[in-house]
């Protein structure tokens, strides 16, 4: 399995609150929508929760600002996700999902990429 990390930054302007429950409410029903045309395996919203304990962690890394939020989105393999994103319903799915993202994602300071997994403490373990 391969694994597609977004890494979100809610669009200028926007509360929170309006970009969690867009994102939840709005967003992750075409998610589901088009899963099958894009081979989606699997769909995981994280969100970025506000913790004192966190933002000391944070401050003796020197890390920048955090996400608003992660999504996670399994597939197959690289192969699969190809072949299927190619496909007309693939690209048609693929236009309607960034098409929604662009309303409320900050799309230029949202990086993504690509993963495979390597576990060392878990179920595997």
């Amino acid at each position: 399995m391969v694994k597609l990390i977004f890494c979100l930054r809610r669009k200028p302007g926007m509360s929170l609150e309006a970009f969690r429950d867009y994102w939840a409410n709005q967003h992750a029903p075409l998610v589901q929508k088009h899963a099958q045309a894009l081979g989606i395996q699997r769909y995981v919203q994280s969100y970025t929760l506000s913790a004192p304990q966190f933002s000391k962690i944070a401050e003796a890394r020197g890390a920048p600002e955090a996400f608003d939020g992660v999504a996670e989105l399994w597939f197959s393999d690289l192969n699969e996700m190809a072949e299927k994103g190619a496909s007309p319903e693939g690209r048609a799915a693929g236009k309607a999902l960034i098409e929604d993202e662009a309303r409320f994602i900050d799309l230029a300071r949202s990086p993504l990429w690509i993963s495979e997994e390597r576990e060392f403490i878990g179920n595997g373990n």
